[in-house]
């Protein structure tokens, strides 16, 4: 029985799916789905079995069309909007997570659908994919991340090409300017996201994670503060048994055996 009323949440052999689940509106983001995120996110962040998370769409029109802006725009005060932010920091948490994310879209992926691919760490289009932002044709900017990570991924010039226009990009297009990673044919989505995932599985689990800690803090300082912190996080996992194990197996010339396998 599934418990959330507009995801899907599935476990299996360390993986984690979240599906987006309102493909009658085109899977778009209200007030209950950031709860039922909020809720799995934590969740996930919390299970050690987890160890790397697939996040897609149901249906077969869209991934996500964005928020639902009559939902987030009925708020009673701006006092009471802030406090209901705080305490459902999607975004944060998002971005807080440990596990490796993977966005596989398909479809419509628009608004808030793009700025949620953003906060995953890897991200997977099928050949069908159509992605835009929107906001500013309707009189507002996005408000889960976009301005701040879209510039990030594809570079100032080509962030603020798609804000300002609002203009919509294939899959092509977006593999091009770097929004995704790969773009493969629709059938072969989620078998694709699966094998990454299962990739990503067979590595250090620790080292999996530092290094993805390494990456995202690291973009928010100097090259040399980076380089210190980079330093730093080696040293704590040259310190692990994943990494005798790792230096064990290269002596033997064989596959390591991590504890997660």
């Amino acid at each position: 029985m599934n418990p959330f009323d507009t995801i899907i949440y599935e476990k299996k052999d360390g993986i984690a799916y979240v599906t987006l689940n309102r493909p009658e509106a085109l899977n778009r983001y209200n007030i209950q789905m950031r709860d039922d995120i909020y809720q799995v996110l934590t969740a996930i962040r919390d299970d050690p079995e987890v160890m790397v998370v697939i996040l897609k769409g149901a249906g077969e029109r869209a991934f996500s069309v964005g928020a639902d802006l009559s939902e987030f725009g009925t708020a009673p005060s701006p006092v009471i909007a802030r406090q209901v932010r705080w305490e459902r920091d999607v975004w944060g948490l998002f971005s807080s997570l440990k596990q490796p994310l993977i966005a596989a879209v398909h479809g419509f992926v628009l608004g808030s659908g793009v700025e949620v691919a953003l906060f995953c760490d890897i991200r997977i289009a099928s050949e069908d994919a159509i992605f835009g932002l929107p906001e500013v044709s309707l009189g507002v900017i996005p408000a889960a991340g976009g301005t701040q990570t879209l510039p990030r991924m594809i570079g100032r010039g080509r962030a603020l090409e798609m804000l300002l226009t609002s203009n919509r990009i294939d899959a092509k297009e977006a593999y091009r300017i770097g929004l995704v990673n790969m773009v493969v044919p629709r059938e072969e989505l989620y078998p694709t996201a699966d094998e990454i995932a299962k990739k990503i599985m067979s590595r250090g689990p620790i080292a999996v994670r530092y290094a993805k800690e390494a990456i995202n803090r690291g973009l928010d300082l100097t090259l040399e503060e980076g380089l210190a912190l980079e330093r730093k996080l080696a040293a704590l996992v040259a310190k692990t048994e994943d990494a005798a194990e790792g230096l064990k197996a290269l002596a033997e010339k064989r596959p390591p055996r991590f504890k997660n396998m």
